[in-house]
């Protein structure tokens, strides 16, 4: 290997002296105290302790009559749970500040896929199920280790201290007769009931809640929901002829047909969507 290239130095040797001022400032005179210079007398008196004065120009200003015309993205916010007959996102909001319920007539499927969502846009899920072998696999894939969501055996959710910062989901999968939760639904703590068919329970349960999901089932049970419900007779008609992963979620008169397609990941987790388990 060749030895290093010299480099010359880029600066002259030092002589102990200050370098020479250059020609343009040769003839600088300092300033005496109070005495103003050309510069000073053309910008005016300084502001002091408001910065420098900026250039003047007109204050933007958007007419009154105008508002109605802007459109904000406020709201709608929570968990996409699929999409509308007319291709459009369906959101579902279920941290509130207020007590929420949501009672599900569907398959375990659909809920597991609700409480994958959820986690993920950080909200803490409590499992309370008969069947935690049918919740061990997503526990351990949601939060990459972290512990957000979480199996208890039935009736055996500890308190879960929401708030406005931690918000929390417990989903209550306890079969055709749940019984009453020790854990209710709170400010910032929401609660979803999974029942696979219409149970002597679901009166009850879609009385009190704010929300409402019902999958395929039987002719019967269509006719006895539209009934509860008070859906129209197309409507409850309709009930029995669903889809695996289509979903009539109804809150009071607002009602609406929502697909659910699992994502890639959530495919590969759970698999296609299904009514039945």
């Amino acid at each position: 290997m060749s030895a290093p290239q010299q480099f010359s130095p880029q600066f002259p040797p030092s002589t102990g002296r200050h370098p020479q001022a250059p020609q343009q400032f040769a003839q600088h005179v300092p300033r005496q105290e109070g005495q103003e210079g050309p510069r000073d007398r053309q910008r005016g008196r300084a502001r002091f302790g408001f910065g420098l004065v900026g250039p003047r120009r007109q204050r933007h200003a958007f007419p009154r009559e105008s508002l109605d015309a802007l459109g904000l993205p406020v709201g709608d916010d929570g968990v996409v749970i699929g999409i509308d007959p007319e291709n459009r996102p369906a959101v579902l909001g279920i941290n509130q500040s207020e007590p929420y319920d949501v009672t599900l007539i569907g398959g375990l499927w659909t809920a597991q896929v609700l409480a994958l969502r959820a986690a993920a846009t950080g909200t803490r899920v409590a499992v309370e199920t008969g069947r935690a072998a049918a919740w061990t696999a997503l526990v351990q894939a949601a939060g990459g280790g972290l512990p957000c969501v979480t199996l208890h055996d039935v009736g055996r959710v500890p308190p879960q201290g929401a708030s406005a910062g931690s918000p929390v989901l417990i989903v209550r999968d306890c079969g055709m007769r749940p019984p009453r939760g020790r854990v209710v639904s709170a400010p910032w703590q929401s609660v979803i009931t999974l029942l696979p068919y219409l149970s002597p329970a679901a009166p009850r349960l879609l009385e009190k809640a704010s929300l409402v999901g019902v999958q395929r089932v039987s002719p019967d049970e269509a006719a006895r929901i539209g009934w509860l419900l008070k859906l129209p007779r197309s409507e409850s008609q309709t009930l029995s002829t669903l889809a695996d992963g289509v979903t009539l979620w109804s809150s009071g008169s607002d009602r609406r047909f929502v697909m659910t397609q699992p994502t890639d990941a959530e495919a590969g987790l759970l698999g296609a969507a299904r009514r039945m388990d």
